[in-house]
C-alpha cells in the first residue's frame, strides 16, 4: 500500500516528467535517420512558435511528444532535430544564457546553433492505458521514462549535462537533440 507521501511524490514526478511536452501519442513505426538531421521547422519571419513532433527514444518505443517551440533568436530560424546513438558527444557551452553549438558536429549541428532541448531520462509511473499501467500506477512501479528537457528553463548549467548525459546505454540506444539555428541571410 502506497502512503500518502510516495503518492504524492509519484504524482509530482509524473507531472515533471509531462512538462515540456503538450502530449504524448503513439506513432506509427516509421524509419529513422540516426546520427543525422531529421527535420526542419523553417520560418522567414519570427513565428510565434514551431509545431514539432519529436519521435521520443528508444529507437523501439512507439511514443511521440507534440511540442510547441517559442523561437529564442530574433532573426528567422528553423528547428534541427538530431538523433545520435549511444556513446554521443556534444560541444555546446553556455554563453550569453544559453547552451551554445561550438563546433560542427556529424550529426548536423553547426557552430552557432542553440540548443533548446534534449531527450532525458527520469523516473515516472508507468504511461498508457492498459490495466497493466493502471495498476502499476497504483501500486506505486515507478521506472525510467523520456520526456523533452526544455534547455532554456534551466536555471543552471549543471541541470543542462544531467539532462544530457541521462541518455545511457543502460536506458536508451539513442539521444535526440533540438536546436534552433538562424536561417542564413541572402
Amino acid at each position: 500500500m502506497m502512503s500518502k507521501r510516495t503518492s504524492a511524490l509519484a504524482l509530482m514526478m509524473a507531472t515533471l516528467c509531462l512538462q515540456c511536452a503538450e502530449s504524448f501519442v503513439v506513432a506509427p513505426k516509421s524509419s529513422q535517420h540516426v546520427g543525422g538531421v531529421n527535420s526542419a521547422l523553417r520560418s522567414s519571419s519570427p513565428p510565434e512558435s514551431f509545431e514539432v513532433v519529436v519521435n521520443l527514444p528508444p529507437s523501439t518505443n512507439d511514443l511521440r511528444a507534440q511540442m510547441r517551440i517559442a523561437p529564442i533568436l530574433s532573426v528567422p530560424s528553423e528547428i534541427i532535430e538530431v538523433r545520435y546513438d549511444l556513446p554521443f558527444g556534444l560541444d555546446v557551452a553556455p554563453k550569453d544564457g544559453m547552451a551554445v553549438c561550438t563546433k560542427d558536429g556529424p550529426g548536423g549541428e553547426r557552430v552557432g546553433d542553440v540548443l533548446r532541448f534534449t531527450s532525458q531520462w527520469t523516473m515516472g509511473l508507468p504511461r498508457g492505458d492498459g490495466l497493466v499501467t493502471t495498476a502499476a500506477s497504483f501500486a506505486g512501479g515507478l521506472q525510467w521514462q523520456c520526456s523533452m528537457f526544455d534547455v532554456m528553463r534551466a536555471s543552471q548549467w549543471g541541470e543542462v549535462v544531467e539532462a544530457l548525459t541521462s541518455n545511457v546505454e543502460s536506458r536508451t540506444d539513442q539521444v535526440v537533440l533540438l536546436f534552433e539555428r538562424p536561417l542564413a541571410q541572402e
